[in-house]
């Protein structure tokens, strides 16, 4: 695919895996076991343009194409899949909607201090009963005076835990459905809004994850992202990218399996040769690096689609659904190479193969991805 890419694009891949070997390579093992978020370099990546990728410089982003932001998004993940995660659900689905749908005052107010990284974003859907069918929201906004009163219990919420801007699905007509879904910006340190404690979780331990609580929240009728009942179709416009995004992390999270089983299949003798030397070890490699070619391949097409202005929706969640399990199945056949020390922190494939893991779930798990592409081909089929 390296072959489609502009000077453009490889200045952009080569700058990005320069400053992630230099900033992040050094502390993505100790802020993994440490489950710390790495303020020190977040600072140096807000300055680079890392968290407004695509924003217009207007609104104080970098004004890079989809493809550029899928490339951003795989190298820091090559690295540290946990800042990746960050950097794509701010980019994708907290700054994104905030610039389609928002208003001047509202691109103003969140989308400039968040592309300009002086905030963190986050997408507030996600409820203890609620995950793979938004309809089942049960989130409460009631009228009150020139705003809203809100009631929200968000879990599994990515950024929680430093998110300042949050994207709230809430239902502002409960007798509407799926229709009677809104979403409103909440921000940190308005009376009643509460980020829970972080999450204990298996991988992807450095983003710091935590529940987001509201409780009788006040919430300005000017924080209303787009028109009342229009959530779900926000959501669902959000997440055609933030696919994308997860689908990037994947291919990031593979690529650094694969780096590291070959680099480990030429210095590890086993029956008086490395093990490159056996062909059980290349029969793995050979469909690792298959594997992580494919997903790349896939996650670029959505990016060029979305940048030459057509439907990338069904291509998006191709890319989502093929990456993360191609990631998991790469990871695996990693620590396998390792043998017994694949299994051991002091192997970086251990993490990888925790990180990749939750691919397969958040943004979609692997079952809906199945089911909306199903329906989008049936649709299209005569």
């Amino acid at each position: 695919m390296d072959i489609l890419l502009t000077e453009k694009h490889l200045a952009v891949q080569r700058s990005v895996r320069a400053f992630c070997e230099q900033e992040l390579r050094p502390i993505a093992a100790d802020i993994d076991v440490e489950a710390r978020f790495p303020w020190e370099v977040v600072e140096k990546m807000a300055f680079l343009g890392y968290f407004g990728i695509q924003a217009p410089a207007r609104w104080g982003g970098a004004g890079l194409d989809a493809l550029s932001y899928a490339i951003i998004i795989e190298e820091i993940s090559r690295v540290c899949a946990a800042m990746g995660l960050c950097v794509t659900v701010h980019n994708s689905v907290a700054l994104g909607p905030l610039l389609v749908f928002g208003s001047d005052d509202q691109k103003e107010r969140f989308a400039a201090p968040l592309a300009r990284g002086e905030k963190i974003g986050a997408f507030c859907l996600t409820e203890p009963d609620v995950g793979s069918d938004p309809s089942a929201l049960q989130s409460t906004a009631e009228r009150d005076g020139d705003g809203y009163r809100v009631n929200a219990n968000k879990v599994f919420v990515t950024n929680g835990g430093v998110a300042d801007v949050c994207l709230i699905f809430t239902r502002t007509d409960p007798a509407a459905g799926r229709r009677g879904i809104s979403v409103l910006v909440a921000e940190r340190g308005a009376a009643g809004f509460v980020a829970g404690d972080l999450e204990d979780l298996c991988g992807m331990r450095a983003n710091p994850v935590s529940s987001i609580r509201l409780y009788d929240c006040k919430i300005p009728r000017s924080h209303l992202l787009g028109r009342e009942g229009q959530g779900l179709q926000i959501g669902l416009a959000a997440l055609d990218t933030g696919r994308m995004g997860i689908g990037a992390q994947a291919v990031g999270i593979a690529q650094a399996a694969l780096e590291e089983a070959l680099r480990y299949a030429k210095q590890r003798r086993q029956f008086g040769v490395t093990l490159e030397n056996h062909q059980a070890i290349q029969m793995m490699l050979a469909d690792m690096a298959t594997d992580v070619a494919a997903a790349r391949l896939l996650v670029h097409r959505a990016a060029a689609l979305k940048d030459a202005g057509q439907p990338y929706s069904q291509a998006s969640a191709m890319a989502k659904l093929f990456a993360s399990e191609a990631a998991c199945r790469v990871t695996d056949r990693a620590v396998q190479i390792h043998g017994g020390y694949g299994y051991s922190k002091a192997y970086p494939v251990e993490r990888y193969y925790r990180d990749a893991r939750v691919t397969r779930i958040y943004e979609g798990t692997s079952e809906v991805h199945r089911m909306v592409i199903a329906r989008s081909v049936l649709s299209d089929s005569p």
